[in-house]
């Protein structure tokens, strides 16, 4: 009896121990004494015949997303003869697949009407918006099935050159809204050299393909606005690998240019998960801009090499005040300022905007069509309340904007500020049927004048305990 007992556990031992160097199915975790023979792939993962008969019947179904976005035909990894297509459906020919729609430039407005659409939304800077107009409706005339045949146009990307707040963005989201093409707008912030945490440059096209729905053709005709191009300028006196100045220039030479380009669909960098796409960046129009800042000294540095001592000698400060010094920007200064010759070469098309004056900051608040005052306006107006401003109020705003030199985005902070007080207290009051907003209380010395609803009589609205 002892023999037959060790022999039965020495049977269970080995049982048990070939029971622990079985493989294991990676993905429903059955050994192969329960699964069956398991299929070997490598990094040491086994996978039983049924996951992979599941994994195999889930790729080749035609719902597949993943499938369907990389564009990779469900039959291809069906096992066994392809089912001839259904009697009512007739197969698309091959012809009509490879067809692209043509541009014809004549659906394009005009330059004309493209500035006069812009004339509602922004406020001055007539040069830019001529420039921007015209190089639009250029280029889909070059990419247009009526473009002759025996002259290569060359494309017209273009530099925006102006201080924070003049409208270079503003300018480019309202021409998105204008024409029917696809517009992507990047920031060249985020973008570093391949290889480094941030964005490839391959990133700023794949925003285009996802602004055209991951449609390559209609991506390829399209327009991408870079801002905050600036801040890729060559850094100075540093040590360390500048990997997001110049050779995120270098970078993007190969898309100005005009190359084939593959890109990610749907993320910002390349991975063995993202299915990419080739996209030629021939026909796609870039616009670059940027404030530049301490751009100005450099053209002041320039200009002041004339000055010297007699009569007819330029002064040393004769540019300290010039509000539009960035419009005598050459060549010479942007390179002195980092930018490298090669990308400015692919920019033929430099444009400095204007700085906002006075007069045109009291415009903005007033004349477009989603002018800031316009939009308090409408917010009273749900209460049944009229806002008026003052012309002395409009100026004094506008005085402030301008002691804070940021631009037009100083008027909406300074009228937040304002606005706040009131837009809290009139809801309390259902007899309030007007406010006036004068110039002393812009300037912190009074308060709204206020009208109550069927009379004349005014008031004065008590705000923050004044």
């Amino acid at each position: 009896m002892g023999m037959d007992e060790n022999k039965n556990n020495m049977d269970l031992d080995g049982e048990n121990k070939k029971k622990k160097n079985e493989d294991i199915c990676y993905l429903c975790r059955r050994p192969e004494s329960v699964a069956g023979r398991m299929i070997r792939i490598p990094n040491n993962i086994h996978i039983c015949a049924d996951c992979m008969q599941k994994a195999f019947d889930i790729m080749s179904s035609g719902d597949n997303p993943y499938m369907s976005m990389i564009n990779l035909p469900p039959t291809m990894f069906t096992f066994g003869p392809i089912q001839p297509a259904s009697e009512g459906a007739a197969a698309k020919p091959k012809e009509e697949e490879d067809i692209v729609e043509e541009i014809d430039y004549r659906k394009i407005p005009s330059p004309h009407i493209i500035k006069a659409r812009l004339d509602e939304y922004v406020i001055g800077q007539e040069h830019a918006k001529k420039v921007i107009s015209v190089a639009v409706y250029n280029h889909y005339k070059r990419i247009s099935s009526s473009a002759p045949k025996d002259v290569e146009i060359e494309k017209s990307n273009m530099l925006l050159i102006g201080p924070t707040g003049c409208g270079k963005t503003y300018l480019v989201k309202t021409l998105a809204k204008l024409l029917d093409v696809p517009l992507a707008i990047a920031d060249a912030t985020s973008l570093t050299e391949a290889g480094y945490i941030g964005d490839d440059v391959e990133s700023v096209i794949s925003k285009l393909l996802a602004a055209a729905g991951n449609d390559v053709e209609k991506a390829e005709r399209g327009i991408v606005f870079i801002d905050e191009i600036d801040k890729i300028a060559k850094k100075r006196n540093t040590t360390s690998r500048d990997v997001s100045g110049e050779s995120v220039q270098q970078g993007l030479l190969k898309l100005l240019e005009g190359s084939d380009v593959e890109v990610p669909v749907g993320a910002s960098s390349k991975n063995a998960m993202v299915p990419m796409k080739m996209v030629n960046t021939e026909n796609i129009l870039f616009i670059c801009g940027g404030a530049f800042p301490d751009l100005d000294k450099i053209i002041k540095a320039r200009l002041n090499k004339n000055s010297s001592i007699g009569f007819q000698a330029d002064l040393k400060d004769k540019y300290d005040n010039d509000e539009n010094i960035l419009q005598k920007v050459t060549l010479d200064d942007l390179r002195e300022y980092g930018m490298i010759p090669e990308f400015l070469g692919r920019l033929p098309i430099v444009c400095a905007m204007d700085g906002l004056s006075k007069e045109m900051l009291i415009k903005v608040l007033v004349e477009p069509k989603n002018a800031i005052i316009r939009q308090y306006q409408s917010l009273l107006a749900m209460d049944e309340v009229d806002l008026v401003f003052t012309q002395d109020a409009l100026e004094a705003i506008a005085s402030k904007a301008l002691e804070k030199k940021t631009g037009a985005r100083a008027l909406r902070a300074i009228l937040e500020e304002i606005m706040l007080d009131i837009m809290y207290e009139i809801p309390k009051d259902d007899s309030i049927g007007r406010v006036i907003i004068t110039k002393e209380y812009i300037e912190g010395n009074g308060v709204p004048v206020i009208e109550l609803r069927g009379s004349m009589r005014k008031g004065h609205l008590a705000l923050g305990g004044q």
